[in-house]
């Protein structure tokens, strides 16, 4: 992953999986939507709806396009939260 990943975006997916949030009991995840947008060239939002059973969550990552014309992922985030940054204490 770290080669597809930029900045923070590899740690925060670490800790993503660490702890597991959209392992649930009984019912599997399913992607129930998903969309992007633009905010300029080279770079994408993208996100998704996940249900499982009752639940819904979201995800959304950014994707950037770099000079040697690979995209890579920037930021990710789950349910709105994120890992505060080093600077934001």
């Amino acid at each position: 992953m770290l080669r597809h990943t930029a900045g923070r975006a590899y740690d925060e997916l670490a800790r993503l999986a660490e702890r597991g949030p959209l392992r649930t009991r009984g019912a599997r995840p399913v992607v129930r939507d998903i969309g992007y947008y633009v905010p300029r060239q080279g770079a994408v939002e993208a996100f998704a709806r996940i249900g499982a059973g009752d639940q819904l969550r979201a995800m959304a990552f950014r994707l950037e396009q770099g000079q040697d014309l690979r995209w890579r992922c920037t930021a990710v985030e789950l349910g709105g939260s994120r890992a505060p940054r080093p600077d934001e204490d």
